[in-house]
C-alpha cells in the first residue's frame, strides 16, 4: 500500500510517499481502509522532532482519520464506519488501530466530515465546555479564529451563549470567522486594546489561545479580573515563562490542556466525539473543508499548513 514516510526529522521535503507493507488483522487491531485522514499541526511537531514528538524514523505520519472496518475488532464489524484521532500511521491507504480508539460514524455524517471534526471538533467542545465553560453574555476572545479549531469553536462559543471576538489575517478568513458567529474580528496587532475598548474596559472573560509565542502577552493583558488564558496550542513557538506574581495583576488563571486529559476513557471519548457528532447530523455546527490533497502531496499540504494559506480543515485522500 502507499504511505507518506517520514524518513528524517525536517521540513515539508521529508515526506515522502512510499509502498510499505499494509496491516493484517488477527491480532486485536481493526483494520481500516482509510477514506480521509486529518492534516494537523501535531503532524508538523512530529515531523520537525520537535518536543515530545521527537519519535524515531522512519515513521508513517499523522493520526488521524476516518474509513471503513476491513477487518473487525472489539465493537467495531467489518463494513463499519469508524472514525479515530490518535492511531500512528493514518496518512496511508489502510491504517491498523486499537478499537478502543475507534468512533462510529452515525448517520448524517460523511467520512471526510467525520476526518475533520473529529479532534478538533473534540478540542472545541472541551475548551469550550470544561476548559473554560463558558457562560450565557461572556466575552471571549478567539486566536486564528478562521482555522480548523477557531471556526468550530467560535460556532460553539456562541451556541453556549457566549460573545466571541475574533482575530484572524483579515480578508476572506474575517469573514469567515464573522460567519461562524464572531461579533467582531481585530487584526492580532489591535489586541488587547480593541479588546478592552469592546468590554468597557473590563476584559474577557477567557482567552483560547492555539497560537502561543506571538500573542501569549495580549492574550493576559486581555482578560478580565478572574479570567482565564487557556494556551492549547503553540503554532509560534512555546510563550516564555510567566513569573508568578504576574498572574497577581488579576488573579489570573492560565492552563496548558490537551485533548488526551479531555477524552481519558472509552466513555468520555464516545461522549465528547457523540456530542460533536450529533451537532455536526443536525446542522447546528458547519465544518469548513479548506483542502483536499491526495497522499502524493502531504507535502504541499503542510506547506499550506504552515504558511497559514489555509482555512478549515486539511485533509489527505488516499484513494
Amino acid at each position: 500500500m502507499r504511505a507518506v514516510v517520514i524518513t528524517r526529522h525536517g521540513g515539508p521535503e521529508v515526506l515522502e510517499v512510499r509502498d510499505v507493507p499494509e496491516p493484517v488483522g488477527g491480532d486485536g487491531r481493526l483494520v481500516v481502509e482509510v477514506a480521509a485522514a486529518g492534516v494537523n499541526f501535531r503532524d508538523v511537531y512530529e515531523r520537525e522532532g520537535a518536543g515530545s514528538y521527537d519519535t524515531p524514523t522512519p515513521l508513517v505520519a499523522g493520526v488521524e482519520g476516518a474509513g471503513v472496518v476491513r477487518a473487525g475488532a472489539g465493537d467495531s464489524p467489518p463494513g463499519a464506519r469508524v472514525a479515530w484521532w490518535q492511531a500512528p500511521g493514518s496518512y496511508a491507504e489502510v491504517v491498523a488501530l486499537d478499537p478502543a480508539a475507534a468512533v462510529p460514524i452515525p448517520d448524517g455524517v460523511t467520512d471526510e466530515q467525520a476526518a475533520a471534526v473529529l479532534l478538533q471538533g473534540m478540542t472545541a467542545h472541551y475548551l469550550s465546555s470544561d476548559a473554560y465553560a463558558v457562560r450565557p453574555g461572556d466575552w471571549v476572545l478567539v486566536h486564528s479564529a478562521a482555522g480548523g479549531v477557531g471556526l468550530l469553536l467560535t460556532q460553539m462559543v456562541r451556541r453556549a451563549g457566549g460573545r466571541a471576538i475574533a482575530t484572524t489575517s483579515g480578508g476572506e478568513k474575517a469573514e469567515l470567522a464573522r460567519g461562524a458567529g464572531a461579533e467582531e474580528v481585530l487584526g492580532y496587532d489591535e489586541v488587547p486594546e480593541r479588546v478592552r475598548a469592546m468590554t468597557g474596559g473590563e476584559g474577557v472573560a477567557a482567552v483560547y489561545d492555539g497560537v502561543g509565542k506571538a500573542t501569549f502577552d495580549a492574550s493576559l493583558a486581555s482578560l478580565r479580573p478572574r479570567g482565564t488564558l487557556v494556551v492549547y496550542g503553540s503554532s509560534s513557538g512555546m510563550p516564555d515563562p510567566v513569573p508568578i506574581p504576574r498572574l497577581n495583576e488579576g488573579s489570573f488563571f492560565v492552563t496548558r490542556p490537551t485533548l488526551h486529559h479531555y477524552a481519558a476513557t472509552r466513555e468520555e471519548l464516545l461522549e465528547r466525539a457523540g456530542a460533536v457528532f450529533g451537532m455536526v447530523a443536525d446542522g447546528s455546527l458547519s465544518v469548513r473543508i479548506g483542502g483536499r490533497y491526495p497522499l502524493a502531496e502531504a507535502r504541499l499540504a503542510h506547506e499550506d499548513l504552515e504558511a497559514r494559506r489555509t482555512t478549515g480543515k486539511l485533509l489527505l485522500l488516499p484513494r
